[in-house]
């Protein structure tokens, strides 16, 4: 059973509610029955029917008229609109988190990106996700703009986590940590430009498996004909004699 503490007690079952979402605990279209979630998160029946009314509100969830309540299933075309706005804020959140990480905060990312790399080559999918939710608190932790930072984090619940959309695709759980390796890189540099770019290409809208490892057939080098090769051969017989 996961309990929830904090300062605002509601905030932080929405929140637990919506990472279990995002990690696949309860996929696209599962019926959320209340009683089951007060026994998991240990809550009352009004405090889970108000978090899952923020849920609705945010349209992570859908309520049904006499059926209860539904994690929503994100069509591929809205899932590509929050994607656009992720770029945008979070890369605007990385140019100015430029100058102001210092020795230890870099090395504590270098850290978290190099846990994220274990968590690939060896780890679970639960290792994985947390790995990467603690890589990227810390790298939003350098934004400055604290509302900002506050829309970054609301928009990322919104939306299902790497590990269900992206990471099944081979390749793609080590393609993101290289990129955080190079956010890290980035950052190190003071290269804004380098860093709001690795941060855009890391928010990517994932391929089906099969796209994603075809590889197209190699062209042959067309055979020269007779005709074409004889000026060759005439230049080479002349240069002979």
């Amino acid at each position: 059973m996961a309990t929830t503490t904090a300062a605002d007690p509601l905030r932080a079952l929405e929140t637990a509610i919506a990472r279990d979402i995002h990690a696949g605990a309860l996929p696209s279209g599962t019926w959320l029955k209340q009683i089951a979630l007060q026994e998991r998160y240990g809550r009352s029946r009004g405090d889970v029917r108000r978090a899952l009314d923020r849920l609705v509100a945010q349209r992570l969830v859908v309520q049904i008229p006499n059926c209860g309540y539904r994690v929503h299933g994100l069509d591929a075309p809205r899932l590509d609109e929050l994607r656009e706005v992720r770029r945008i804020l979070e890369g605007a959140a990385a140019e100015l988190s430029i100058g102001r990480a210092d020795a230890a905060a870099l090395a504590r990312l270098e850290a978290l990106a190099g846990g994220f790399t274990e968590a690939v080559r060896g780890g679970s999918l639960l290792d994985q996700h947390e790995a990467n939710q603690a890589f990227h608190a810390a790298l939003l932790a350098l934004c400055p703009n604290a509302e900002l930072a506050r829309a970054i984090r609301e928009m990322r619940l919104r939306m299902p986590s790497a590990v269900v959309t992206q990471w099944p695709v081979p390749g793609w759980a080590e393609e993101s940590a290289l990129q955080h390796h190079a956010m890290v890189a980035a950052l190190a540099a003071g290269d804004a430009a380098a860093l709001r770019a690795v941060v855009c290409a890391h928010i990517r809208s994932p391929q089906p498996a099969a796209a994603a490892t075809k590889r197209a057939p190699a062209r042959k080098a067309p055979r020269a004909s007779a005709n074409a090769a004889a000026p060759r051969r005439r230049a080479a017989a002349a240069a002979a004699g």
